[in-house]
C-alpha cells in the first residue's frame, strides 16, 4: 500500500513539474490559448497607447527631424562616425538569433523542452530583425536612396560598392529576415488552422487566408514536416554566417582593436548570449500577463534556458579574453593604448559593468537550480545581460573609435538625436510582439500535443522513468 502511495505521488510530482508529462484534452488546450488571444484587460491597452506615444514620438517624428535637418543632428562625427545606429543595429541582429537557435537548433537535436516557446523565439527573430533595418536606414541618413545599395540592372549603370559594409549588412539583414519569416509562418499554419475554426467575423477570414487551406490530413503533414526539416538544416549556416558578416564589418577594417582574428566565433556567440538573455525575459513576461500561461510555460523551461545561458555565458568569457589576448601579444602600439582607455577612460565603468552583468552574474546565479527554476530571477539575469551585451557593442564601436593612429583627431563620441531612435526602435519591438499576442498563438499548439502523444510514464519495478516514442 505504501509503495503504491509512493508511486502515485511520484507519478503526480512528475506531471506537475514537466508539460510533456501532464496532457489535457485537445479541445480544452485549443480553447485556452485562443482565450490567451481574446482575453485583454485595460493595463494591456494602456501599455499599448505608452508605447505607440513612445513610437510615434521617439522614432518616426525624431526620424523626420534627422531627415530635415540632416545627419548633423546626431552625435556622429570625426572620428567615431559609427554611434548607436551601428551598436544597434549589431544589438538587435544578436537579439535575433535566439530564435533560429531554440527553434532550428533545437529542433535538429530534439530537444522536447523546446516545444511550448519556439513561436516567441521565432517571432523575436523576425521583430528584431525589423529593428536592424530600421538602424540601419537611420545611419544611412538619405534613405530615400537605400535602392542604390540594391544590385539591380539599371540603365545609369549604377551599381553598389561590394566593398562597403553596408552593402554586406544589407544582404545579410534581408537574407536573414526572408529565410527566418518563412521559418516562421511553417510550423504557425496548423495553429493557424485552429484559429480559424474557432473564430468569427474578420477573424475567422484573416486565418482563413494564412492557413492556406490547411485541414490537417496526413499528405498535409508530410509535406510540412519535410518543409520544417529542411528549413531547420538550412537556417543554421544563415544565422552564423549573417553574424560572422557583421564581425567582419569591423574585423576588416585597419582600426585599433578590431583586428582580431577571433571576430566571427566571438560575435556568434555574443549574439546567443544576449538573444538567450531576450528569451527568457520574452517568456518571464508571457507566463506572467497572459492567461493560462503557467501551464504552457513551466519552471521547467526556465530551468532548462537557464543551463543554455550558463554555457553561452562561459563561451563568451572565453572568447572575450581570447580577444583581448591576441591583440595584446599582436604588439601595436595603438591597440594597446585603445585596450587600456577600455577599462581606464572616461567610459572603463561601462566596461567593469559589462563584465559583472555578462560573466560574474551569470556564473553566479545560473549554477543552482532552485534559482534557475524561478522565472523572475532568470529574467532578471536576461535583463541584466542584454544591458552588459548593448554596453559591449557600444564599447567595440563608438569607443573604440575614439582612439586611432592619429591622436590630434581624437575625440569622445556624445550621442544626441540618436537616444530617442533607439529608444523607438526598443519600443516598436514590444509593440510589435503586444500586437502578434493577439493575432497569433504565442504557444505551437500541435507542437505541445505531439510531443505530450510522445511521452509517458513506465513502471519498471519500483520506479517511474519517463519514455519517449518517435513520432514520423
Amino acid at each position: 500500500m505504501t509503495d503504491h502511495k509512493h508511486h502515485d505521488n511520484a507519478e503526480a510530482h512528475l506531471r506537475e513539474k514537466h508539460l510533456m508529462l501532464d496532457p489535457l484534452p485537445r479541445g480544452q488546450m485549443n480553447a485556452m490559448v485562443m482565450e490567451s488571444m481574446h482575453h485583454t484587460t485595460w493595463k494591456f491597452w494602456v501599455v499599448f497607447a505608452i508605447l505607440s506615444v513612445i513610437v510615434a514620438y521617439g522614432l518616426f517624428y525624431s526620424w523626420g527631424v534627422m531627415i530635415a535637418e540632416g545627419v548633423g543632428v546626431a552625435g556622429v562625427n570625426r572620428p567615431s562616425y559609427w554611434g548607436i545606429f551601428l551598436v544597434n543595429t549589431v544589438f538587435w541582429i544578436g537579439i535575433s538569433h535566439a530564435g533560429t537557435f531554440i527553434s532550428a537548433i533545437l529542433r535538429v537535436f530534439k530537444a522536447e523542452f523546446r516545444r511550448p516557446f519556439t513561436r516567441a523565439a521565432e517571432l523575436m527573430t523576425t521583430f528584431g530583425l525589423v529593428q536592424a533595418g530600421f538602424s540601419i536606414f537611420m545611419h544611412m541618413g538619405r534613405v530615400w536612396l537605400s535602392y542604390w545599395l540594391m544590385p539591380y540592372p539599371n540603365q545609369r549603370m549604377l551599381w553598389p560598392n561590394f566593398h562597403s559594409p553596408l552593402s554586406w549588412d544589407l544582404l545579410a539583414i534581408t537574407t536573414y529576415l526572408l529565410s527566418s519569416t518563412m521559418y516562421l509562418f511553417l510550423p504557425l499554419i496548423p495553429d493557424l488552422a485552429m484559429a480559424r475554426d474557432r473564430s468569427t467575423g474578420w477573424r475567422k477570414t484573416f486565418y482563413k487566408i494564412l492557413a492556406l487551406g490547411f485541414r490537417g490530413t496526413e499528405g498535409e503533414w508530410t509535406h510540412l514536416r519535410n518543409a520544417m526539416n529542411i528549413f531547420a538544416f538550412a537556417i543554421i549556416p544563415v544565422m552564423f554566417s549573417v553574424h560572422t558578416i557583421v564581425s567582419w564589418d569591423f574585423a576588416m577594417a585597419t582600426r585599433p582593436g578590431w583586428s582580431s582574428t577571433v571576430f566571427g566565433p566571438y560575435f556568434v556567440i555574443g549574439a546567443l548570449h544576449s538573444g538567450m538573455g531576450a528569451v527568457v525575459v520574452v517568456l518571464a513576461f508571457i507566463r506572467g500577463t497572459m492567461k493560462h500561461m503557467t501551464y504552457f510555460i513551466r519552471p521547467e523551461h526556465f530551468d532548462a534556458i537557464g543551463k543554455l545561458m550558463l554555457i553561452i555565458s562561459m563561451s563568451w568569457a572565453y572568447f572575450f579574453f581570447n580577444d583581448y589576448i591576441v591583440q595584446w601579444y599582436g604588439g601595436d602600439k595603438w591597440t594597446r593604448t585603445l585596450l587600456h582607455f577600455h577599462e581606464a577612460g572616461p567610459l572603463g565603468w561601462m566596461w567593469f559593468v559589462m563584465l559583472i552583468v555578462n560573466i560574474v552574474i551569470p556564473w553566479a546565479v545560473l549554477w543552482n537550480s532552485k534559482w534557475r527554476s524561478i522565472p523572475w530571477v532568470v529574467g532578471t539575469v536576461g535583463v541584466l545581460i542584454n544591458v552588459g551585451m548593448w554596453f559591449e557593442r557600444y564599447i567595440i564601436i563608438p569607443v573604440s573609435l575614439s582612439i586611432n593612429r592619429m591622436p590630434f583627431t581624437w575625440r569622445m563620441y556624445t550621442p544626441g538625436i540618436e537616444i530617442p531612435l533607439g529608444l523607438g526602435t526598443l519600443a516598436f519591438f514590444i509593440l510589435l510582439y503586444m500586437a502578434a499576442s493577439k493575432l497569433v498563438p504565442l504557444v505551437p499548439v500541435w507542437e505541445v500535443q505531439e510531443g505530450q502523444m510522445a511521452h509517458e510514464l513506465k513502471k519498471f519495478g519500483r520506479e517511474t522513468v519517463v519514455t519517449v516514442s518517435e513520432l514520423e
